[in-house]
Formats: C-alpha cells, sequence, structure tokens
C-alpha cells in the first residue's frame, strides 16, 4: 500500500486503480520519500474532485495542486488525465495503424494537444515537489537525490544497429531517397564517400566513430537477433546474420567497450510471443553475457499488448516508447517507470525507459537533412528533461555516422551531441544500470520521523544499489543516507 509523504486522507481504496497508479506515479517521479509511521508530522496529501480537463487545462490550472499548511491538494481529474497521458490510453483504444503496423504518433494524446515536446507528466511530477515543499513549514521532508553520484539529471546514448551486410544497397536506398528531396548536392558527396569505402568499410567505420565519440562512457546497443531471410531484407526487417563474422565483431567492440548489449526485436516478436524469449536467449549466448532490455526495430508494438509479452520473456525493462515521425516525450515522462497492466491498473515488473530523441525521426520523416539542426534538437530536449532532474535516453543509429552510407557530416554532429550532453554533468549509464537504480530508487522510505524532526531512512530492497543512496530535504540540501 502507498503511504505518501504523505498520508492520504481519502483512502486508497475509493480512488480508481488507474486513479491510484498515476498518483504511485507522480509520488515516485516526485522523489518525495514514503513515510511508514502514520503518526509522523507529515505532509497529507488530499485527493478532491475538479471538472476533467486535459493537459493543456491542467497546466493552465496548476496541475490540480494547491498547497496549505500541511496539506496538498490533487483533484481526481488530474490524476486520470495524467495517468491516460503516461499509459498511453488515446493509444491503446485506438484502431488506427500505419504501413508498418504502428499507431501512428497522431493519435497521441500530446501530439493532438501539441504538447509532445513537454515531459508534462514529470512536470506535474516536479510541481508535487514543490508543493510539498511549501506546505510543510517545520515538518521534514525527505527526497531521494535523483541520480548517482550526485548527479542532478541523467543521459542514455543508445543505438540500434539495423545495418552490418550488403551495405551498397543501403546506400542506394538513401541516394533515392535524397533525390526524392531533390538534395542533389548531399548525394554527390554520397557518392563520393561510396567510391572510398572499398578502402574504409563504412558500417565498421560507423561503429568506430561512435565507440570513439563514447570514450569512457557507457552505452546501450540493441541488436537484431533473428534469422534474415529475403523477405525480411524487402521489408527492412532482419537485414543482416547476427553470427556472420562483422556482426559478432561489432557486438565484440561494444562489449569489450563496456557498453551493454539488448534486444532490437524483430517484427516476429509483434506477432509471435515465443520469439521475444527465442531472439534473447539466442543475443545472449552471441554477446556471452545478459539481455536485460529490448526495443522493438521500427517501433513495432501494439501498446497495451507487447510490453506483456516482454516481460514474460523476462527483460527488465523496455525503450519502445517514442515516436517515429518526431521527437518529444510519447507518454510525457522523461524518466524511467514502471509498465502498468491495462488489464489490473497496476505496475507490472517491466520498466519503460523512453527514448525522446533519434535521428532518423528528423532526416526521414520531417525532412530535415542537417546533422547540426539533429545535434540542436537532441540538445533542446536534453534541457527540457535536466529541468525536472530527469532522464534523457537518445537514439543514434551507427549506419547514421557515415558519408558512405548516406549522411555526411553526421559522425561530427554526433561528437558533438555527446559533448554537449555531458558538459551539463549528467549521469551517464546504460539503460539497464539506470533502471535498476531507478528501482533502488523506489525502495527508499523513512520508516519514523521524531517529535525532534530526526528522520530513520531505510531500503526496503537492500542490494539492489551498490552503493548508499542520499537524500535531500526540499530545498536539496544533503541529509541521512537510506541504510
Amino acid at each position: 500500500m502507498l503511504r505518501a509523504v504523505i498520508l492520504l486522507s481519502r483512502a486508497l481504496a475509493q480512488l480508481s486503480g488507474a486513479e491510484r497508479s498515476a498518483l504511485e506515479l507522480l509520488v515516485d517521479l516526485s522523489r518525495v520519500v514514503p513515510v511508514d509511521d502514520p503518526a509522523a508530522p507529515v505532509v497529507r496529501l488530499e485527493v478532491n474532485d475538479a471538472p476533467l480537463a486535459d493537459a493543456a487545462a491542467l497546466i493552465t490550472r496548476g496541475w490540480d495542486l494547491a498547497a496549505s499548511d500541511g496539506v496538498v491538494r490533487i483533484s481526481r481529474a488530474a490524476l486520470a488525465t495524467l495517468g491516460a497521458i503516461a499509459g498511453l490510453e488515446r493509444e491503446r483504444k485506438s484502431a488506427v495503424r500505419d504501413r508498418f503496423g504502428r499507431v501512428p504518433s497522431w493519435e497521441n494524446a500530446l501530439v493532438a494537444a501539441g504538447l509532445e515536446h513537454r515531459p508534462v507528466v514529470s512536470q506535474a511530477a516536479a510541481a508535487l515537489r514543490r508543493a510539498v515543499g511549501s506546505a510543510a513549514g517545520a515538518r521534514p521532508v525527505r527526497c531521494v537525490t535523483p541520480w548517482p553520484q550526485g548527479r542532478r539529471w541523467a543521459a542514455a546514448f543508445t543505438h540500434d544497429l539495423d545495418v552490418v551486410a550488403l551495405w551498397p544497397v543501403f546506400t542506394a536506398l538513401r541516394l533515392a531517397e535524397l533525390a526524392r528531396k531533390g538534395d542533389l548536392s548531399r548525394a554527390a558527396r554520397v557518392i563520393a564517400a561510396a567510391a572510398r569505402a572499398v578502402v574504409r568499410p563504412p558500417v565498421r567505420e560507423g561503429v568506430r566513430a561512435i565507440l570513439d565519440a563514447e570514450r569512457g562512457l557507457a552505452s546501450t546497443w540493441f541488436v537484431l537477433c533473428g534469422t534474415p531471410t529475403a523477405a525480411t531484407f524487402r521489408h527492412g526487417d532482419l537485414t543482416y546474420d547476427p553470427e556472420s563474422a562483422a556482426a559478432r565483431e561489432i557486438i565484440a567492440a561494444a562489449a569489450g567497450a563496456g557498453h551493454e548489449i539488448a534486444l532490437h526485436g524483430s517484427f516476429e516478436t509483434s506477432d509471435r510471443d515465443a520469439a521475444f524469449t527465442e531472439q534473447r536467449v539466442h543475443l545472449a549466448r552471441i554477446a556471452g553475457r545478459e539481455v536485460a532490455g529490448v526495443r522493438q526495430h521500427f517501433l513495432r508494438t501494439r501498446p497495451g499488448y507487447t510490453e506483456g509479452a516482454m516481460r514474460d520473456a523476462g527483460f527488465r525493462y523496455d525503450s519502445t516508447c517514442g515516436f517515429a515521425d518526431r521527437n518529444g516525450f510519447r507518454a510525457g515522462v522523461a524518466d524511467v517507470f514502471p509498465v502498468v497492466d491495462p488489464s489490473t491498473d497496476r505496475p507490472a515488473s517491466l520498466a519503460e525507459a523512453p527514448f525522446c530523441f533519434m535521428d532518423r525521426a528528423l532526416s526521414k520523416y520531417r525532412g530535415d537533412e542537417d546533422p547540426a539542426s539533429w545535434r540542436d534538437d537532441a540538445l533542446r530536449l536534453a534541457a527540457a528533461c535536466r529541468e525536472v532532474d530527469g532522464l534523457w535516453v537518445g537514439i543514434w543509429h551507427p549506419n547514421v555516422t557515415v558519408a558512405a552510407l548516406g549522411y555526411p557530416g553526421a559522425a561530427a554532429a554526433y561528437a558533438a551531441t555527446v559533448d554537449g550532453i555531458v558538459a551539463e554533468r549528467p549521469y551517464v549509464g546504460t539503460l539497464d544500470t539506470i533502471v535498476r537504480w531507478r528501482a533502488a530508487r523506489r525502495g527508499v522510505r523513512v520508516r519514523t520521523v521524531s517529535a525532534a524532526g530526526e528522520v530513520q531512512a531505510y531500503h526496503a530492497s537492500p542490494g539492489a544499489w551498490d552503493e548508499p543512496i542520499a537524500l535531500e530535504d526540499a530545498a536539496r540540501r544533503p541529509c541521512e543516507f537510506a541504510k
């Protein structure tokens, strides 16, 4: 049972399952530590009624949050709206599909409202944290520090390995794309680079460019691991054999540099649940290590269903939640959050690590062929994540760093993106490490608060994180450690 800050004046049993899940999500994202002791001098959270509102109206209404002495109030309408956004309720109910079987972005509630560039759920959680601090007065408030090593925000660099073999075919397809756009100058540069690619194999060059840009950092590589056929290649699905020498060389190079290897689920996994387990086991054998995460190729998923198949296959996290044709916050969250099982409205064991930036969303779908513009978009979204002490997750494809594969100037733009993000001092880690941290952070509790205001904090799952987890007060001043 949730015991927030915060004691709930309306019993949780009186909230719907969706409202309860939304409340738990907001408290989790707010970082305010739940309190076990019902007699402790804490801030109470009251859930009241207000007219239903969409995200834009909630922003105008200050998320329906009100703070007074010792009490913070939030409406059921806010919980319903924010929960629906984070749970992709509108998309789950939509019957519309694009040519790849995906729910198109215009079916997303934030896109429909023109708010996809704002992590609105994370912003509401930050507002809740501020409201608790405002209402506390002399009452002690404890928040978990947002990220390890005292960092205020986090970043995860990720890469989908879509191209390994038959690179001239992909160069030809890219040249056709540039010709349709009338970008003949860029096409000429690609042809010139491709002519030199006999000496420097372009896929290997792209992998090396990423490894060089990330030297000293840890990223996550999503690898296709099914059996390629002429049909899968024709549909842009499986295009290489993961057992091939070239694929094994890339996997070994990434793993050897300290990066995580995760599964890029093929189209088959969306149609046959057992394929998730088969591909996960196959990739773990090739990589020689556990495979904890998954991201669907082409972001092909059935919201509310595919996540259950991922969980049953033993994955700890998914990172498919994001847009194919634009950048932004599909679930309104700039952080890791638990996937909610739509059949029970309760959090499942699978975590979602949503991405907010992808290189090809701009060049393929938005018509923006300037790599420097991609860098600027990545940094703008990183700033939005930083404002809410959140997590930025970006995708940059290894093939989208190579002139011979159709992307002149992209390698330098990616290196500048990494440098620009790292300059703002985020915690940088693999998605698996970040997901494990968030699970550990979620387990911090306050057992008691003495009459003198002394706080006894503990961790409900000791051993989940190897280092002490620090607490801070509402003004971000360091306090105790959870023991």
